[in-house]
């Protein structure tokens, strides 16, 4: 009876955020979200488009350093090719969960085993949210006097995190926990195939050291990300300094990995209303549309580039077929 319940409501989760999403524009004057887009002059928008390509390219090298450290032979542009397209299939599901679509095509290029690509994938990710968070801490911080439960949640948020990094660090403790989780809550007749796709996380295991600098990359990445957001506020004329919204707006864009809507849309632009309007006195709707369009110029429009990227492979896989 519970696990055909939670079957349904895992179906309908994702459109919690679409439901924000709407919500936040009823909510807000439609009219005057209209008349921001409008105003936005496009020299703006030609300003911002072109820092896609630098974060892309560093990003990509940041997880060739991780492939390499794992022993993945994959060059430089195969890689960037899988990226595009795992960037493309996470901007169209919950939490950017579809970026894990580069396992499979990795596995094409490589062989390599699945529970190793699935390892090497998900490190590359938690390498480059780790900044992230850094960023979000250093903003609560700032902001403890007015939103001194952002930094509570952060904190144990943080606490959270480095503690499961901790369990699962280290090999013989997260092999044993996989195991368990395999033995007490998989069916029978799916155990042998996940202890044969667990075995294999570990294997190359990436040196700490190693990480370093993709933590480092990845940085780079997150500011230029927020700068091309950072543009639409200045062609809307709004008064928040650089530097706060450089540590600010991480709290808005973590909000968009959980995974109750589509690429995060509506529970980021929630969160960024929510918190700048309150601390600089903004009009909302010039908030939800920088958010807005931040998005479609760095998530969407990267997203854009990988479908057609993934288009490509298609063509390449039918030819091969005929």
């Amino acid at each position: 009876m519970v696990r055909p319940f939670f079957t349904r409501i895992k179906k309908f989760l994702p459109f919690i955020g679409i439901f924000i999403f709407i919500y936040t524009i009823y909510a807000l004057d439609t009219t005057k979200i209209i008349e921001a887009i409008l105003s936005i002059h496009p020299i703006y928008i030609a300003i911002a488009i072109p820092l896609t390509i630098p974060r892309v390219f560093i990003r990509n090298y940041a997880w060739k350093l991780i492939q390499e450290e794992q022993q993945i032979a994959v060059s430089y542009w195969e890689s960037l090719s899988i990226f595009l397209m795992g960037y493309f299939y996470g901007t169209i599901t919950p939490g950017y969960l579809g970026q894990l679509m580069r396992i499979p095509y990795l596995k094409e290029k490589t062989d390599q085993p699945y529970g190793k690509l699935f390892f090497n994938s998900s490190i590359e990710t938690i390498v480059h949210t780790m900044s992230l968070y850094v960023m979000m801490f250093v903003g609560a911080i700032l902001v403890i006097g007015s939103f001194p439960e952002l930094f509570n949640i952060t904190v144990i948020w943080l606490i959270i995190l480095f503690l499961v990094l901790i369990i699962f660090i280290r090999r013989e403790r997260g092999e044993r926990i996989f195991q368990k989780i395999v033995s007490w809550f998989i069916p029978k007749s799916f155990k042998d195939p996940l202890y044969d796709f667990t075995g294999t996380f570990y294997i190359d295991f990436p040196r700490i050291k190693s990480l370093v600098l993709p933590l480092i990359l990845g940085s780079f990445t997150w500011l230029l990300i927020f700068t091309q957001y950072y543009i639409m506020i200045l062609a809307l004329g709004l008064p928040i300094p650089y530097l706060y919204f450089l540590l600010l707006f991480p709290v808005a864009n973590v909000a968009s990995f959980i995974p109750i809507s589509f690429a995060g849309l509506g529970t980021r632009e929630l969160i960024a209303v929510v918190v700048f309007t309150t601390l600089f006195s903004v009009p909302d709707e010039k908030i939800f549309v920088v958010s807005l369009m931040g998005f479609l110029i760095s998530d969407m429009l990267t997203g854009f580039i990988g479908f057609l990227v993934a288009l490509r492979e298609s063509g390449k896989d039918i030819f091969k077929n005929l």
